[in-house]
């Protein structure tokens, strides 16, 4: 018997047992003739108590950091207690003391406050995942799986395993291809998710489907993204909109409670794409602070009559004009603004400046382009800005999309600097009714918003059969007939982050062959790439509908993080590289030659 009880789980009521604990040796402390250890292991820490005059024996054998041990001895209450461990009430008094095997010197201090960088830590993942921080994020993730398992279980869902060699249909991200062996010059492709399939399995009578699976995409990597990503991947059949967002909805409330111990009652509020746009410049805004975006270039009456022709052309002569109302921060600094100025010339922002309106505590107004707006100016535009004595007023300007992402990020940023965002306060949100295309310019034809399998909003289905994709006059896209066509498509945002997305599914062939077309397949591409789905539609397809839940994404917020990689096992770095295994590596040129490959520069 290595152990009779883990290292978290003695307590005083145990005082007077003989126990046996094995676990990793996280410090050696000598006083005298007593030596103590914290001996780890998943489940917590235990003090051994080892005493020189008593046992000499014992302490023939040097120890150190991350030996293994096995330790024999009798709990007995400790002197001096520590209240910050759940066993700090006692400690073993050893009898029989084992190295069960030594470690050289860890190349980083295993502490919750580790003393190693990311890449350091990844390329010795197994010693970080050691660490406590980094077994409860492992642990909540764990807890996930759970909930959403016995939440979609009690609803009579069944888990379907699907494919991960499947075929590649490159749109949106890259696949990542597998060649075949037995197929010489073929190449299958690992899923970016398992929409098809779960369509098929809908058209095969399993009415609710759901799968907690791996997906791939070979795309630039970011803190919430990871070329293997997990979804919580669910279909339903004979479901409208109403269905699923009830329906999943529910499942998020009751991972709340069963994870996170929150009982999460508020109503979810429900938002469309274009007044999430209009509102917060993004269609996962976090809705937990206001600084709502105010276009000031939009005519209201006598509000306008301050931005039209004041003389000042960085206004002027802008597509657009958009201001926030930051509370109580008109004591900003010189040096402050100036920082917020740096901040939207980054890089990662691309503005040229930003303009400014202090609204004093007295009623005075004093602003960054004084010379071209009198009092009675910036009174009207503070007013058309909703701002009240002591509040800043930050304004950018230029074409409309850069400024609207523009002003969107430096909203997050305000209420990142002031307080506003904290991570153990959730706000969950819909968003809908998103554009079923969007335009490409440089192709000049119509893209899918979402995926090709998205329905359009049942009123928006007969101005997608009645009109043709054909784009000819570019210039004026927007007023394309298919230019306003809604999906039938829905968004969970939580915090600021889209947790979960689907759709409505087309489940008739002649309109998903006409969605086809409107991407620009032809009859021949479109049946060579989906044929399977379209012959599946001919056989009594029902109506269906899901949703799939960034299962990583989720698991890192609820964890508090904004990176999701602490909550995945073995995850890559940036550049996609698993640099524990040194993984993406080159192989031999015999298993080239099996596969019939031959390797050359890129062109």
């Amino acid at each position: 018997m290595y152990r009779s009880h883990t290292c978290g789980e003695l307590r005083a009521s145990h005082i007077g047992v003989e126990v046996v604990l094995s676990g990793w040796v996280q410090k050696v402390r000598k006083m005298g003739a007593l030596t103590f250890i914290d001996l780890r292991d998943r489940y917590g820490i235990t003090q051994l108590t080892l005493d020189e005059s008593k046992r000499p024996e014992l302490l023939n054998t040097s120890l150190g950091r991350e030996f293994v041990l096995q330790a024999k001895g009798n709990v007995i209450e400790r002197s001096s207690k520590n209240a910050h461990l759940a066993t700090g009430d006692i400690e073993i008094e050893v009898t029989e003391l084992k190295v069960l095997n030594a470690s050289i010197t860890p190349p980083f201090t295993i502490e919750d406050d580790t003393d190693a960088g990311d890449d350091l830590r990844m390329k010795y993942r197994y010693l970080d995942l050691r660490r406590a921080a980094v077994r409860k994020n492992i642990e909540l993730r764990y807890a996930v799986n759970r909930a959403a398992r016995e939440y979609l279980h009690e609803l009579g869902f069944l888990d379907i395993e699907t494919p991960f060699l499947i075929k590649s249909t490159p749109e949106g991200a890259r696949d990542f291809v597998v060649p075949s062996r037995m197929n010489e010059g073929e190449f299958y492709a690992l899923p970016q998710s398992p929409q098809t399939f779960k369509q098929l399995l809908m058209v095969s009578g399993y009415d609710r489907y759901y799968q907690i699976v791996k997906c791939f995409r070979d795309e630039d990597l970011r803190a919430d993204r990871q070329p293997e990503f997990t979804q919580i991947d669910c279909e339903m059949a004979f479901v409208e909109q109403e269905d699923i967002l009830n329906t999943f909805e529910g499942m998020i409330k009751h991972i709340f409670k069963a994870v996170k111990g929150i009982d999460y009652t508020d109503i979810v509020p429900r938002m469309t794409w274009d007044e999430a746009m209009r509102r917060y410049g993004n269609d996962k805004p976090d809705i937990r602070f206001g600084m709502e975006l105010q276009n000031l270039k939009v005519k209201r009456e006598a509000l306008y009559a301050p931005m039209a022709n004041s003389g000042f052309q960085v206004f002027d002569g802008a597509e657009t004009v958009l201001a926030i109302n930051v509370p109580g921060c008109s004591n900003y600094t010189r040096k402050q603004t100036d920082e917020l100025i740096e901040w939207v010339k980054r890089p990662q922002i691309g503005m040229g400046g930003m303009a400014f309106v202090k609204v004093g505590t007295d009623g005075t107004f004093k602003s960054s382009f004084d010379k071209f707006f009198d009092a009675a100016a910036l009174e009207a535009l503070a007013k058309q800005c909703g701002a009240q004595a002591d509040d800043l007023i930050l304004i950018l300007a230029g074409t409309e999309e850069k400024t609207r992402k523009a002003i969107s990020e430096l909203r997050l940023e305000m209420g990142n600097r002031l307080g506003l965002r904290k991570s153990d306060h959730f706000q969950l949100l819909w968003v809908m009714d998103f554009p079923l295309f969007e335009y490409a310019e440089e192709e000049n034809r119509w893209v899918a918003r979402h995926h090709p399998f998205t329905s359009p909003k049942p009123d928006h289905i007969q101005r997608m059969i009645e009109n043709s994709p054909v784009i000819t006059d570019p210039a004026n896209y927007l007023n394309h007939p298919y230019a306003d066509i809604k999906a039938n498509a829905y968004d969970m945002v939580l915090n600021g982050n889209e947790i979960g997305g689907g759709s409505i599914r087309i489940f008739q062939k002649d309109l998903q062959q006409k969605m086809f077309a409107a991407l620009g397949m032809s009859e021949e591409e479109a049946n060579h790439k989906f044929g399977f789905l379209l012959g599946a539609f001919e056989y009594g397809a029902p109506p269906h509908g899901g949703i799939a839940f960034g299962f990583d994404r989720l698991c890192a917020l609820l964890g508090g993080s904004e990176t999701i990689r602490d909550f995945i096992a073995f995850p890559k770095n940036n550049s996609g590289r698993d640099v524990m295994l040194d993984a993406p590596s080159s192989i031999d040129d015999k298993q080239l030659n099996e596969l019939g490959i031959r390797l050359q520069p890129k062109a």
